[in-house]
């Protein structure tokens, strides 16, 4: 015996419900990652034109910090720091670094606020100093070089943006309330 042909669907009757449910997923989960898509588009571009270099921006910046003015007939402010032992770079052998050093401060306000950010400078004086090789700071020049960039990275953590600089790459002055990074004391063994 044959079996019976399947009855054929009403015409008029309504697709079954699982096709349009997977549909209706598939649509919503598009829809989900178009708008994901969007929202990172446009949060690229607001984080490009946050940290785009450009002079609006600079201008900006400058003007949220007040520019130090040093009062001559004070006499200068020195904040010493407790001394430093760091290993240097590798060169040909094993070498370290002692040394103290003295911060000059536009005023003793400054030399109070420092206090708070101290664990953060000497962090990031610790970074640099044992990422130079001896034959670096060896000679006078380097030790220049290297008090430039410790005074400029202490500014940068009080939020002051880095000086100028002069054809010989030196700052011309400085821009923030630190005015000199002077060392007491600068062992290499």
């Amino acid at each position: 015996m044959a079996k019976a042909p399947a009855k054929p669907e009403a015409e008029g009757a309504p697709a079954p419900k699982g096709g349009s449910k997977k549909l209706l997923m598939i649509l919503i989960i598009l829809v989900v990652l178009l708008l994901a898509a969007a929202g990172g588009v446009v949060m690229l571009l607001l984080s490009k034109n946050k940290h785009s270099g450009d002079e609006a921006a600079a201008d900006h910046h400058e003007e949220a910090k007040p520019k130090v003015v040093v009062d001559k007939s004070h006499p200068p402010v020195f904040v010493p720091l407790e001394p430093f032992t760091v290993n240097l770079a590798t060169e040909n052998g094993d070498h370290f670094l002692q040394t103290s050093m003295v911060l000059r401060v536009a005023d003793a306000k400054i030399g109070e606020d420092l206090k708070a950010f101290m664990p953060e400078i000497r962090h990031r004086m610790n970074l640099i100093l044992s990422s130079r090789k001896p034959s670096e700071i060896s000679a006078i020049q380097g030790r220049e070089e290297l008090a430039d960039e410790l005074m400029e990275e202490t500014n940068d953590v009080l939020g002051y943006p880095p000086p100028a600089r002069n054809r010989k790459g030196r700052a011309q002055e400085p821009s923030g309330p630190v005015l000199a990074v002077l060392f007491s004391t600068f062992i290499i063994q």
